[in-house]
């Protein structure tokens, strides 16, 4: 098959790291625009991709993109499009989407008329009137942004965030995609120790490891796409080997995760073992506010609580000053530091040596970054 347009998806902030991880897997035709970047492949990119993709939310197959005004437009260009190179004549498939300023903004009727587009023209490839959607499954994504159409049928199925070794988490948990891509803004490489102070079921600390074994984040799941019979199952059997292969077992990973919750942690050891990390992270009860810092050439990256609920905003900025007492002189450590509160600096006592905007879920937050001096050796 010619090359394929494919699209990762990634919440806003995070497209430059998605990017960076195309390139590290070998794709150079890569477009960034905002929530998505774009590049070229075959069917092994789609399962590499898969596989591979810490930062992204999902990987999408483009199957075409068009300007419509009219539901009439929006219909006779769908039904052009290759669809039958893609859905088998059993497959089931639905179809969700979404318009911003648009003249075609009324999702429910764009999702309708996609489909019927769809569906007439699979009639005409396998000559039949009705389809009995028993096979595997494909979502369509119609996507409209100021009137132009993107159609996608989503590869990933279950977001690519969903890893597997989460088999429980506490109230609010970072998502696993944002952990991954928190640990590669900062300088932390595997001979480095790092540190999560409120480590609650272990996210950062688990995505560490994971990238410190360069353990593959889709290893432990399924995909969507492994259901549809244009891959051919020998592209997964290879890839997976692959990934299976390039894991590092022999690196001596030192990482510290603490939380004053006994709960979680006991959450996070649990989740630690399902990732296969449980041997490189150390985990403690601990209240974040008595921590002593007692060596140099740490990195501290963590996601302490926001105040969110009323009557917790005294007690976050009390925590916020202790911990910028605790760094006070602490210049050979690294500090990175996720949060909503907006007078973080002021509270910590220190201004960010950078500052990156980014979501947690729905909530605008900042990523604030402290750099200490690196180790010489």
């Amino acid at each position: 098959m010619a090359d394929i347009k494919l699209i990762a998806t990634s919440t806003f902030g995070l497209e430059s790291i998605v990017k960076n991880e195309l390139i590290h897997l070998g794709y150079t035709d890569v477009q960034v625009s905002d929530g998505k970047v774009t590049f070229t492949g075959n069917e092994e990119a789609i399962v590499r991709t898969n596989l591979w993709l810490r930062t992204a939310d999902r990987v999408l197959l483009q199957i075409g993109e068009f300007e419509a005004y009219t539901f009439d437009e929006l219909f006779e260009k769908t039904k052009t499009l290759p669809w039958e190179q893609w859905i088998i004549e059993d497959a089931k498939f639905t179809v969700v989407g979404k318009s911003v300023k648009s003249k075609l903004y009324s999702v429910p009727d764009c999702q309708a008329i996609v489909k019927k587009a769809v569906v007439e023209k699979l009639k005409q490839k396998y000559h039949v009137e009705w389809f009995h959607e028993t096979g595997p499954e494909y979502k369509i994504q119609v996507s409209i942004l100021k009137d132009l159409v993107t159609l996608t049928i989503d590869t990933s199925g279950a977001g690519l965030h969903k890893r597997g070794y989460r088999t429980k988490s506490v109230e609010a948990p970072l998502k696993e995609t944002l952990a991954a891509a928190l640990v590669q803004i900062s300088y932390w490489n595997k001979n480095r120790r790092l540190y999560d102070f409120f480590c609650g079921s272990g996210t950062i600390p688990i995505e560490a490891a994971m990238i410190g074994r360069n353990i593959a984040p889709g290893l432990g799941r399924s995909f969507a796409c492994e259901a549809w019979p244009q891959i051919n199952k020998e592209i997964w059997k290879k890839e997976k080997a692959k990934a299976f292969q390039a894991i590092d077992q022999n690196s001596q990973i030192k990482i510290f995760a603490s939380d004053v919750d006994p709960n979680a942690i006991e959450i996070a050891k649990e989740n630690a073992i399902e990732a296969g990390v449980d041997d490189c992270i150390y985990f403690e009860v601990k209240d974040a506010k008595k921590i002593k810092i007692e060596e140099p050439y740490g990195i501290l990256i963590s996601n302490p609580p926001y105040g969110e609920r009323i009557g917790e905003e005294q007690e976050v900025a009390k925590l916020y000053r202790t911990l910028g007492n605790i760094f006070k002189n602490q210049d050979t450590w690294s500090v990175y530091i996720l949060t909503s509160v907006e007078n973080f600096e002021k509270l910590y006592g220190k201004k960010a040596d950078k500052k990156r905007k980014l979501y947690n879920g729905r909530i605008k937050v900042d990523f604030y970054q402290y750099f200490g001096s690196k180790p010489s050796h």
